[in-house]
Order: C-alpha cells, then structure tokens, then sequence
C-alpha cells in the first residue's frame, strides 16, 4: 500500500515522499500490514472553500481522505493532488509547513489518526 509522506527537512523546506506499507496475504481475510500503535482518533469536516495558507502540521499523523479531495502545496512551491481514499503521513511540525485547498467547493472530510501527542 503507498501513502504519501509530508515532512520537513532541516532547513525547514517541506517535501513530499512516496513510501509503501508493505501488506502480507492473510487468506480469507485478505492482506494485512502490521499493527502501528497511535494515539488519538478526529474526524473532521472543512467547508466548501477550504484554503488554508502556510502552517505546520499540529501533530504526527495520518490523514486519510474520506470524501473529496486536496491540492497541497510545499514551503518550494511544488503542488500535487490527492484524492479520496488516499492516506497522507503529515511530520512536517516544524518548519515552513504547506499549504492545503478543497479540490472542489465542496465540503470535505477527513480522519485524522494521530501518532504522537
């Protein structure tokens, strides 16, 4: 399974890279990966014009797009888009951040899956 990680470098910049969860055939049940301990579980819901400018992540976490989905944008100005169903792996809590805007002008949701208080 590949999910997108969103994390900052030390000089601050913020970068995206590609990694992948490796899943195990478990039969009938289909393929697993291994467990992740986590912390806390939100669900949240943006209004339609959701553009959110430069910030950084509040916490480690994962956040898979439920409904709809976002265009988000480096502290270096590269952009790429993510839809629904896809998972991100937000680190950047430090540094520059990222910007982050609504695909569609529709309201959106999410759930975030925090690691790390």
């Amino acid at each position: 399974m590949n999910i997108t990680r969103i994390f900052s470098d030390k000089e601050g910049d913020t970068h995206f890279e590609s990694i992948n969860i490796p899943l195990v055939d478990q039969g009938d049940i289909g393929f697993l990966s291994e467990t992740f301990d986590v912390q806390k579980l939100q669900f949240r819901k943006v209004s339609a014009n959701y553009n959110y400018d430069f910030h950084c992540a509040p916490q480690i976490q994962y956040i898979v797009l439920l409904d709809g989905g976002v265009e988000i944008e480096t502290s270096l100005g590269i952009k790429k888009k993510f839809q629904t169903g896809e998972i991100l792996l937000v680190e950047d809590i430090t540094g520059k951040g990222h910007k982050t805007k609504n695909l569609e002008k529709k309201e959106r949701t999410s759930l975030f899956i925090y690691i790390k208080d």
